[in-house]
This record gives C-alpha cells, sequence and structure tokens, in this order.
C-alpha cells in the first residue's frame, strides 16, 4: 500500500530502489510520525473537518499503535512502502473510513518533516544530556588531581608544565562550545513544518498554530515552501552540531592513546577496558578510545555529506531528500555511542604521579625559571639568552617550584568558572 496509489502497479525493480532502507529507518521515527499524527487529528477536529468521536477514535487508535512502537513489536512489512503507509492502514483497517481521513490536509512530504524534526529535537536533547554527564566527570577528574603535573606539549615537543587538571578541564570547556553548536541546531528544528503539505500550503481552513502548540515547537516555519526547504537544512545544521562534539571526542581519544603509550606512561586504566593481542602477552591495547577516534573522524564527515546531497537542489521536494535519513540518522547513534562509552571509560582512569620527575622533562621549566630572572630584574631578551646558552652547555638548572597563579592557569583553574559557563547555556 501505498500512499500515493492510484490502483496500478509498479515495476518490483523501482519499488526496490526507490524504497531503499527507508523501512528500517522510519522505524526510528514512527513513534514521532504517532505523535505528529495525533495533534494532527486533534486540529482536523478543531476545525471541524473531522467530528469529536472520529478524532477520539483516531487518537486512542494511534496511541495504541505507540504502545507498538514503545514495546519494539511494530513492523513495516516489504508490502508497505513506509512508515506513514503503514500506519494509515492500521488506523483504515481499525476504523475504516475515519482511518481515511488523517491524511486530510497533509502530504507525506509534511508528514515525514515534522516527524523527523521532533526526532532531532529529541536527539539533540538526549546528546546534551550525555555531554553534560561527560562534562561532570571530567570537571570531577580536573579536581581530584588538579595538583598532578603533566608534561605539556606543543609540537609533540616537551614545551612547559600542564596538570591534569589542565587537560581534564580543557575538555569540559571544549564541550561547551560544542553545545553552543547544539542549541543552534535546535533552533533550526524547533520550527513547525506541518501544514505546509507538499511545499504549497492547503486550501483546507487548517490552524498550524494549534499543531504548533500541541506539539511544543516554539514556532513554526511560517513559508510553506520554507517549511519545505527546511529538509536537508535540518539534518545538515544537526550534523554540524555533531562533527563538534565528535572533533573534541576524536582529539581526547587520541590524547588518551598516546598518553597510555609505553613511550609517556602518564595514565593506564584496568585490565577490563582495554584488549590484548593474539600473540604479545603484554599488550594493554587501547581499542575503545580508538574505535571512538576513528568513529568520530568519520561523523565529522557527515556535514559534507548532506551538503553533496542537497547542493543545487532548486526549492521544492525531491526524493534525493530520502537519502538524508540513513546519512544523519546512524551518525546520531554513532555520536551517542561514543558519549556513553567515553563517560563509562575516562571514570575510571587511572592517573600516574611523579611523572615530571624524570630528568627528561627538565626542560619543561626553562619559561618559569625564565620568568623568575625578569621578575628579578633582568631584561627579557638577556634572561632568554642566559637560558639558551645554558642549556646549550648543559648547565641548566630547573626551577621546579612554580607558580601559576592567572586565571586559566594550572595553579588556578577556574572550574567554577567553567561550570557556571555550563550551566548558562540553557537560559540564552
Amino acid at each position: 500500500m501505498k500512499l500515493w496509489d492510484k490502483g496500478f502497479s509498479t515495476d518490483k525493480k523501482i519499488d526496490i530502489f526507490t524504497v531503499g532502507s527507508d523501512r528500517e529507518l522510519d522505524l526510528v521515527i514512527a513513534k514521532y510520525d504517532v505523535i505528529a499524527s495525533k495533534a494532527h487529528a486533534k486540529m482536523l477536529g478543531e476545525i471541524g473537518l473531522l467530528s469529536a468521536n472520529e478524532v477520539n477514535n483516531l487518537v486512542d487508535a494511534l496511541e495504541a499503535i505507540g504502545k507498538t512502537i514503545e514495546a519494539g513489536t511494530f513492523t513495516i512489512e516489504d508490502s508497505f512502502e513506509d512508515v506513514h503507509s503503514k500506519i494509515e492502514f492500521l488506523l483504515t483497517e481499525k476504523l475504516g473510513d475515519t482511518g481515511k481521513k488523517i491524511h486530510t490536509a497533509r502530504s507525506r512530504n509534511d508528514q515525514v518533516l515534522v516527524a523527523v524534526n521532533l526526532y532531532l529535537k529529541n536527539e539533540l536533547q538526549e546528546i546534551k544530556k550525555q555531554s553534560k554527564e561527560l562534562f561532570d566527570i571530567l570537571i570531577t577528574l580536573a579536581d581530584q588531581y588538579k595538583e598532578v603535573l603533566l608534561p605539556g606539549y606543543t609540537h609533540l615537543q616537551i614545551a612547559m608544565p600542564s596538570s591534569f587538571g589542565l587537560w581534564f578541564s580543557a575538555y569540559a570547556e571544549s564541550l561547551i562550545d560544542d553545545l553552543y553548536f547544539v542549541e543552534a541546531a535546535y533552533r533550526v528544528v524547533d520550527q513547525n513544518p506541518l501544514g505546509s503539505a507538499a511545499g504549497y500550503g492547503s486550501s483546507f481552513p487548517i490552524d498550524r498554530e494549534f499543531t504548533t502548540k500541541e506539539l511544543d515547537f516554539t514556532s513554526q516555519k511560517y513559508n510553506v515552501v520554507a517549511a519545505q526547504m527546511s529538509r536537508g537544512k535540518s539534518e545538515k545544521a544537526t550534523a554540524m552540531a555533531l562533527s563538534g562534539i565528535a572533533a573534541t571526542l576524536s582529539k581526547f581519544a587520541m590524547d588518551i592513546c598516546l598518553y597510555m603509550s609505553q613511550n609517556f606512561d602518564f595514565i593506564t586504566f584496568p585490565n577490563e577496558l582495554t584488549t590484548g593481542s593474539s600473540i604479545m602477552p603484554h599488550k594493554k591495547n587501547p581499542d575503545v578510545f580508538e574505535l571512538i577516534r576513528g568513529k568520530c573522524n568519520k561523523i565529522q564527515a557527515v556535514p559534507n555529506q548532506l551538503a553533496m546531497l542537497t547542493t543545487n537542489l532548486p526549492s521544492g521536494y525531491h526524493r534525493d531528500l530520502q537519502l538524508t535519513k540513513e546519512i544523519i540518522v546512524p551518525a546520531i547513534q554513532e555520536l551517542k555511542s561514543c558519549l556513553e562509552m567515553m563517560s563509562f571509560s575516562i571514570k575510571n582512569v587511572i592517573v600516574k604521579d611523579h611523572i615530571i620527575e624524570d630528568q627528561k622533562y627538565d626542560y619543561l621549566f626553562s619559561v618559569d625559571t625564565l620568568n623568575d630572572l625578569v621578575l628579578g630584574g633582568m631584561p627579557f631578551r638577556d634572561a632568554y639568552k642566559k637560558m639558551g646558552e645554558e642549556i646549550e652547555n648543559g648547565t641548566f638548572t630547573p626551577k621546579r617550584d612554580i607558580k601559576h597563579t592567572h586565571d586559566g592557569s594550572l595553579g588556578n583553574l577556574c572550574l567554577d568558572k567553567i561550570k557556571e559557563k555550563f550551566n548558562n547555556i540553557d537560559k540564552k
């Protein structure tokens, strides 16, 4: 059964090609199609196109379908093109002509638009919650290990003293930047496209403000053509948000892999969070973090995939847009799994003490030793030259009793300020 069926058959090869993976992916948005359909039915009742009894019957039937979706027993058989046709079939099977009325004043175009927007809204909120969980863990670790020094690197060369407090809280604060993009994407998808029909509105006297409030959208996507053009744009905005978090997780995972290696030996993890080698009994491989790194690097390509898919499409609906689901849905699920695994694993990190006592890290303190000379009255350029000469001839003696006090330094992490900044995201 197809929503556009006119009584003649479509060649089987064409059917397989055009449907693609839509049935499988539609299981993800099925619950949102039910939610939107209930709001649509209530609106049709408000404007007199359905009786109160018909509205009640449709809502009850849709809620019953929603329970099967929640229970995991809802299926979309090959005889149905998509979730929309399956739900309408179930309504018609149960309610007869009343079920056939659910599609009044809407198109499959705005039907999928509103379901996808509701799905993206929910998933962005979930990603925000998971990011908050990771943020809290990182802030806790930063406070716990703020006194433990760690070599800082530039160009992968020993640079200046850092600390585990700086390292953990750096990634915590980086997540805040990523969540600004999540908030921006949320604002894009928090607009109701229902009522735009096929992209040119309807001659029925529908009440779009009613469905906007019923579905808890902040605003309508008022212009019906603009509503249709949001397909692809909403997914791309979401993908940009995903890619920001993915970039942060990937960099963090790379640090972890580096710091776990024997050449660095800054951190380790319990055996159950690492894997072994089939032939080397000494190995403790950071497979979880390598996979987070790889998966997140793939996610960073998603905005470009969507851009290539939607580039140069004129206004109006095009079947190309069906393919956005098979790009954005797996990316969302992949990022959520990476956030979950990072939070699960990093809270079990084992930090090594006394790392910088090794003589090879003496040069970490050259800048602090130089600065001490400047504070004593020596011009900076003279102090710099003196340090360079001592390092060159092997007479450099590091000043290890360092004191960094400015905001954001290893002696003043400003964790409360960072937490305050995170908590303010919702207030803007």
